[in-house]
């Protein structure tokens, strides 16, 4: 379990200094305690609060194997995310956002591809063939290539979700997440707007001991979340092995009665014993078969992993959950306009997603066809055809 972050070692951060009380955005007024000396003062118990909610999201969305997208590209910022999200292995964004980089994901991949081909020729041989220009001009292209996009090269679809440090300066990477259904997780400070936010974190985002404290409890988070889902793996694959043997004692041991002698000699005397020995054997069976009856029917079934399915996020899974979709199959066989009336029940800030394709993606990993909904993602922008 990963530590708790104390409100004492907030303040020692700096985490609850805000901005000035002339550049505030009132949205910002349910997270701010005070004022002092023209400077609005964060509330820690809030952002303590918040922190704790947005790192169990997290921890949940790096244990179903999605990527986390982390974005920050002010001075104070970037070499603190780069070095705590690179020990995750995560993608991350530390120089410009560039434009497209989720509505367009398709043409970023060619990008990222052009680097991979410039590798291949160097180790193939290709490169020393061109000329001393064009060598010179590929190691530019190259270094350029790996300064922007270099960070992402692992990342093959669209992130799972994005955390994004100052939502002001990083605005395109907002709302290209919001048209794509992205969840979005961000260190919100009090000339913010917190109502495009999911996960929101009110801290300061300008000190860097502030965004070092925040990154390294929710990196933890995500690091939890991996070892989830790597401990899972052994244990599938554990259980797999352990079951062939089993099934194999089973067969034998059929076998062994078929082959009793008695079946053979006196078939008669076998066939007045079965009939003696039902009547006991089914009064013996009944308290057995309530019992566990009585135990399937306190124990649900567990609820599938929705998330998985591109467009949904961790807040629309719930409320799927508890309007009854909780598995693939059930979800398979709804209307998307029912599902779109429990969202907006649930909230209004899900209204703008588009459950058009939700169905269809469901019944792939119903049917156990996660390569194939994987392609599908992968060719469809944002699970939407």
């Amino acid at each position: 379990m990963a530590k708790k972050v104390e409100v004492k070692d907030l303040l020692e951060a700096g985490v609850h200094f805000g901005h000035l009380t002339r550049k505030w955005n009132p949205n910002m007024a349910p997270y701010i305690y005070m004022e002092r000396n023209g400077i609005h003062v964060i509330n820690l118990y809030k952002t303590v609060a918040k922190l704790e909610e947005a790192n169990e999201a997290l921890r949940k969305i790096a244990a179903s194997g999605r990527k986390i997208l982390f974005v920050a590209t002010k001075k104070q910022a970037k070499d603190i995310v780069a070095e705590k999200v690179a020990s995750v292995n995560m993608p991350y964004i530390t120089e410009r956002w560039p434009g497209g980089m989720l509505t367009n994901f398709v043409t970023i991949r060619k990008a990222v591809k052009k680097m991979a081909s410039i590798d291949r020729m160097k180790k193939d041989g290709t490169f020393l063939t061109l000329s001393k220009k064009e060598r010179l001009q590929v190691d530019r292209l190259r270094a350029k290539l790996e300064k922007n996009l270099g960070s992402i090269s692992e990342m093959t679809r669209l992130p799972g979700a994005l955390f994004v440090v100052d939502t002001m300066r990083e605005h395109i990477a907002v709302k290209e997440a919001l048209k794509l259904n992205i969840p979005i997780f961000a260190m919100v400070d009090t000339n913010s707007d917190p109502r495009e936010i999911d996960y929101l974190i009110p801290s300061n985002d300008d000190a860097s001991k502030s965004i070092e404290i925040i990154m390294a409890s929710v990196t933890s988070a995500v690091a939890e979340g991996l070892t989830e889902r790597k401990s899972e793996k052994q244990s599938d694959n554990e259980g797999d092995e352990d079951e062939a043997p089993k099934v194999k004692k089973k067969i034998t041991k059929v076998t062994a009665v078929k082959e009793t002698p008695e079946d053979v000699v006196a078939p008669a005397k076998v066939k007045k014993v079965k009939e003696v020995d039902a009547p006991v054997a089914a009064e013996e069976a009944a308290p057995k078969k309530q019992a566990v009856e009585k135990a399937t029917k306190a124990k649900p079934a567990k609820a599938d992993d929705l998330t998985k399915v591109e467009g949904i996020g961790p807040k629309a899974a719930e409320a799927l959950v508890n309007a009854g979709f909780e598995s693939y199959a059930k979800l398979a066989k709804a209307k998307p306009e029912k599902i779109k009336e429990i969202l907006t029940e649930a909230s209004p800030r899900m209204a703008h997603l588009d459950p058009t394709s939700w169905p269809k993606q469901a019944g792939m990993a119903a049917e156990d066809k996660w390569d194939e909904l994987k392609e599908w993602q992968d060719s469809v922008k944002g699970g939407v055809e």
